[in-house]
């Protein structure tokens, strides 16, 4: 079974709120190490941090996290 990949807006929408990587971090209850992994796309999050991340940035879910078609 191929792995999911999942493009993310985390960098852009975190820049938008002028907010640093470590505050970011601090609002979802992540380490900073991890957002840098979310923003290399190092990284795929739980559904849950990822609504985390998308209700600290002020966004909806589908407006941060972007599936791509895996073939």
């Amino acid at each position: 079974m191929p792995k999911a990949r999942i493009r993310n807006h985390v960098r852009r929408l975190r820049e938008e709120c002028g907010l640093t990587q470590q505050e970011l971090a601090l609002r979802c209850g992540c380490t900073r190490q991890t957002i840098i992994m979310l923003e290399q796309e190092r990284y795929v999050p739980s559904l849950s941090l990822a609504f985390e991340i998308a209700g600290s940035l002020g966004a909806r879910i589908d407006q941060v996290f972007e599936p791509l078609r895996v073939e």
